[in-house]
């Protein structure tokens, strides 16, 4: 038979009340006398063994007890000021402490409710002293007189005779089946992080005080602790290096902590019925316990997200109770953005942790930290990383991620650039192969990225003009942007360029917009870099929640410029959206930044932002006289009456766009003409189509109506000659390797 001893430190308050914490189980009973006391802890210690089928855990070997004297100079606060005493306090508080089994030594509080670990007998003294006067600062003068009320206390033992097997100290973290926290969280590993698709170092470079910090704060204060940085910054890093460290053996036995990664979403989604999801939050504490848990939640802000319809009814509200009686311990990461939002929406929940603030590196920082990571793709992934390839993602992603922070943005890239050179079965990575795979990732053309490749203007206005058919004024300004991007003085603090295409329906508004998508971002997007919103279905109030999203929800804009950051945002019709909407892209036209109400951050710094509107068309056709003075005033007075000035101050240009002429139409219908050559049945069958004139007028004078412009071309194409030659295909299945002449006379002619 073995034994297990308990500390039991009890105080006589008056006669026939002694009240006593057991260290452990941490219960709190109040008896008669000691004798009815240690009976009834020690008969609770069995049925509680029989029910969960394991002893509580004590490991201090010989326990004493040590009452520390510390001064406290307690302080009244109103709503004007704080008023401190003048003379401190003495405060006593009983500390239980003793060298532990797997080396090291152990400490408890029990009017505290918690417990400190440290390795060397000299850290004692020092560690509680500053742990009490931490705690004993949050109390009120009220809470302290009722301290100093308590007797002087004493220490006595609980001896528990137990089998060998029931004891199992040595293994007991690794047996203890925790059913709920296996299905909902994954105990985190100290391998090395690396899998096909990204590869990533178990090392916080240059943030070793950090780690030192956080580790002291898990092992010698117990706090729940938030990582607050920037993204980028290395919060994850930082957590990782020092959960590994914190696992490493001491004096060749691990510290018994247990460190579960968990994304909230995962507590929720496995709830099928009303109060599940708190049932299974509880389970999972219960669990954490038995094997001296650690809970590290990613999104920590996703806690005020999941469960309820409000943070007060969210699983972040439902853990208040727990961090209050120390029953939970949680690690997360939270940006600045996200913490302030905490503080306001739940304040009672992030006032139960400590902070470690990640400030940005200096560059000289980050470029030591690039090199160690090149180091580490050489000797663990065998990649080498030239040095002027380093030098290229460090400028390109200086440049183009401005609203995240280095080095995460530059390993996490580079990780991806060794996935994409280890499938290709090659063995460095050069400037050229950055160069290539930021262009897959952005959409960015070469001529942007770089430096010795010059810019002809006359080729990119070329470019506008093939594709832009009648607006000259659009393409000057549309080759403006691309001159001052490529120059590298645009602003980085804003959106790439914002624009109001203004002008008659079907004038060539969307083309233009679809034109300069495709030149800025079309390079390696295998979709379309062009998001178009219609504005016109966002006319009500409440539609603003669908648009920007609000709380759990996220709107169609925010969802878009998350998942495709390089594009052209084309808000289509912008005057009929509703005016609040207007309000709402105020910071967006002038910072590039969404902050949600939790905190969330969407850029809209690599976009180009483009909103048409027919504003002072509404008495002109799209065919008529071009560029006279009067038009454009009418065109600026209409939009100027309409929106707010705060609003007209944050576009960039205001492009007019002038109603065609005949000339106009005919040329963007042979435009639309080459590009039905090039459909896919053609060009299967090797079938080449010659236009007649006659065909051309035919058309360009069907498919042209005054008051919507060319946009009708198109189904008139689809009408006069695409189902006939359909049909005729069809027909002529055999035909191939031959040219088509088509042409007009009371209907389509076809003639081999």
């Amino acid at each position: 038979m073995e034994k297990i001893d308990y500390p039991l430190l009890y105080f006589n308050f008056r006669e026939n009340a002694v009240m006593g914490i057991l260290i452990g189980p941490n219960w709190e009973v109040v008896q008669p006398d000691l004798q009815s006391m240690k009976a009834i802890l020690k008969d609770s210690l069995l049925k509680d063994y029989k029910k969960r089928g394991y002893y509580h855990q004590q490991d201090m070997i010989d326990p004493k007890l040590k009452i520390f004297e510390v001064p406290i100079k307690p302080t009244y606060q109103n709503e004007m000021a704080r008023y401190p005493l003048s003379q401190p306090l003495n405060i006593s508080i009983p500390v239980i402490y003793g060298a532990i089994e797997d080396g090291g030594f152990e400490c408890h509080l029990p009017l505290f409710k918690n417990q400190i670990r440290y390795l060397e007998a000299e850290q004692f003294k020092p560690v509680v002293t500053f742990f009490i006067q931490q705690q004993l600062g949050q109390f009120t003068p009220e809470e302290l007189y009722q301290l100093m009320r308590y007797p002087v206390p004493n220490l006595d033992i609980i001896s528990l005779k137990v089998k060998q097997q029931d004891l199992n100290w040595g293994g007991w973290l690794v047996h203890r089946t925790v059913p709920n926290l296996e299905r909902l969280a994954t105990q985190v590993s100290q391998k090395i992080k690396t899998s096909n698709l990204i590869a990533l170092p178990d090392a916080a470079w240059e943030r070793e005080n950090e780690v030192a910090d956080l580790i002291d704060k898990l092992l010698l204060a117990s706090a729940n602790v938030l990582v607050v940085g920037l993204s980028g910054v290395g919060k994850s890093a930082v957590i990782q290096q020092a959960i590994k460290q914190i696992t490493i053996k001491s004096k060749g036995q691990p510290i018994e902590l247990t460190f579960w990664q968990i994304a909230p979403q995962r507590i929720t989604t496995s709830a099928k019925y009303l109060g599940d999801w708190q049932e299974n939050v509880e389970n999972m504490i219960e669990e954490l316990q038995s094997i001296n848990g650690i809970l590290w939640v990613d999104q920590i802000i996703q806690l005020l997200l999941q469960g309820g319809d409000g943070p007060e009814d969210s699983i972040a509200g439902f853990l208040i109770p727990f961090l209050q009686a120390n029953k939970i311990r949680l690690l997360g990461e939270v940006t600045p953005q996200e913490l302030e939002s905490m503080r306001r929406l739940l304040p009672g929940f992030a006032e139960y942790f400590q902070l470690i603030h990640l400030e940005l590196l200096p560059e000289k920082k980050n470029q030591t930290i690039l090199s160690k990571f090149a180091d580490f793709s050489q000797k663990r992934l065998s990649v080498s990383i030239a040095n002027n390839a380093l030098q290229q993602s460090y400028r390109l992603l200086q440049r183009y991620y401005p609203y995240e922070a280095f080095p995460g943005k530059a390993i996490k890239f580079l990780s991806s650039c060794i996935h994409h050179i280890r499938q290709s079965k090659r063995t460095i990575i050069r400037a050229t192969d950055v160069i290539e795979h930021f262009i897959l990732q952005s959409g960015l053309p070469p001529i942007f990225l770089r430096d010795d490749m010059k810019l002809h203007p006359e080729e990119v206005r070329t470019y506008f003009l093939k594709n832009i058919i009648g607006q000259d004024s659009a393409v000057d300004i549309l080759t403006d942007i691309i001159k001052v991007y490529k120059a590298g003085l645009n602003d980085p603090n804003k959106p790439i360029a914002t624009l109001l295409f203004a002008g008659p329906t079907g004038v060539g508004k969307t083309a233009s917009a679809k034109a300069l998508a495709q030149y800025f971002f079309g390079q390696g997007q295998k979709r379309q870099p062009l998001i178009r919103i219609d504005m016109s279905e966002f006319q009500h109030t409440y539609q603003l929640i669908r648009f920007i999203g609000i709380g759990k929800e996220v709107g169609q804009l925010v969802k878009d410029i998350r998942e495709h950051p390089f594009s052209v945002l084309l808000l289509d019709e912008i005057e009929k959206a509703n005016p609040a909407i207007f309000d709402a892209l105020l910071t967006i036209l002038d910072e590039g930044l969404l902050i949600d109400h939790y905190g969330r951050l969407t850029s809209f710094r690599n976009t180009i932002i483009i909103m048409t509107t027919n504003l002072g068309a509404s008495n002109k056709n799209a065919l008529g006289f071009k560029n006279t003075t009067s038009e454009a005033a009418q065109y600026e007075s209409a939009i100027k009456k309409f929106f707010r000035p705060e609003f007209v101050n944050r576009i960039d240009h205001i492009v007019q766009f002038n109603a065609l002429n005949q000339q106009d139409v005919e040329n963007i219908l042979l435009k639309e003409l080459e590009e039905l050559k090039q459909r896919e049945g053609y060009e299967k069958k090797n079938i080449k189509l010659i236009f007649g004139t006659k065909l051309i007028q035919h058309i360009a004078k069907v498919g042209f109506d005054p008051k919507y412009g060319a946009r009708p071309l198109q189904r008139s194409i689809e009408h006069t000659i695409t189902s006939p030659m359909a049909k005729w295909i069809l027909l002529n299945n055999h035909v191939e390797n031959k040219t088509i002449w088509l042409d007009w006379e009371e209907g389509l002619v076809i003639k081999e």
